[in-house]
């Protein structure tokens, strides 16, 4: 049995404000120890479940934030950018049985600590065929297509609480519980990575391959906080403005949709100015 891990930053451990994930930063170097904690408790487990094999896949910014030298032997991590299916990378071989989202949050618009999709402010919103999405949904469908099923979803509370909409029998660890976008009660280290082993072994029993399914057409809305960004969007072929900040296009599939989305948010990010966005 092999399980794919993909694992962001903002739904970790402690972890409750921009220098908390902003690479390079004092309390990113701090915060690392604890999204590594939160990772290889899930990993070891999956391991205490019957798992063979544990794939972690970073998700978060860079990509190269985990400390490789804090996980389990018998992990593996994928680490770096530029990877054909982003946070989710790795599901596509065929030999996946279940993917845990780890550190995960709620999308761009919503309440939760840390909460955004893909950029860090300039989106304020996603819709997936009219529901406002996030990116635990938009990976959800993509992992679908694989026949690939979540097992396990950790973040704050609002993001497991979001979770029970695409992944309904997937286990949920709350680490924290969201005060406001920029706080949070939080638990220790020791607690959450208990928590999380303990959900992660009985998950295990959740990891079964299914037939493939792919629910598209989708349609993917995605507003942002000035019009310039949606202009900028529609040089990606098939995006179209739908409002003064909106763009939006259709894929048939998820992967078609989220490969289109990347190229919507890079181009968006290109044209953000440092002080006025």
């Amino acid at each position: 049995m092999k399980i794919l891990i993909s694992a962001d930053m903002e739904g970790a451990t402690g972890v409750t404000w921009p220098a908390d994930v902003l690479p390079g930063t004092p309390q990113w170097e701090r915060c690392r120890s604890m999204f590594t904690s939160d990772v290889n408790a899930a990993a070891v487990g999956f391991f205490d479940g019957g798992a063979d094999e544990v794939l972690v896949n970073e998700a978060h910014w860079t990509m190269r934030n985990l400390l490789l030298e804090q996980l389990d032997e018998r992990v593996e991590m994928l680490t770096g950018r530029h990877k054909a299916l982003s946070m989710v990378e790795g599901v596509q071989h065929g030999d996946v049985d279940g993917i845990a989202f780890v550190g995960y949050h709620a999308g761009a618009g919503a309440e939760g600590v840390l909460a955004h999709t893909y950029l860090a402010n300039s989106i304020t919103g996603v819709w997936l065929n009219d529901v406002r999405a996030s990116e635990g949904l938009l990976n959800a469908h993509l992992v679908a297509e694989y026949g690939v099923p979540v097992v396990l979803v950790t973040g704050d509370d609002v993001a497991c609480e979001d979770a029970l909409g695409y992944a309904p029998e997937a286990l949920k660890v709350a680490v924290k519980d969201h005060v406001s976008r920029y706080a949070a009660v939080c638990r220790t280290p020791a607690r959450t990575a208990a928590d999380i082993r303990a959900a992660a072994k009985a998950a295990t029993g959740l990891a079964i391959r299914q037939e493939p399914v792919s629910a598209g057409p989708f349609t993917v809305a995605v507003e942002f906080d000035a019009e310039h960004l949606a202009a900028a969007a529609t040089v990606v072929p098939g995006v179209a403005r739908i409002g003064e900040r909106k763009a939006a296009y259709t894929g048939a599939t998820m992967y078609e949709a989220i490969r289109t989305f990347k190229a919507v948010t890079t181009i968006a990010s290109a044209a953000i100015e440092e002080q006025y966005g």
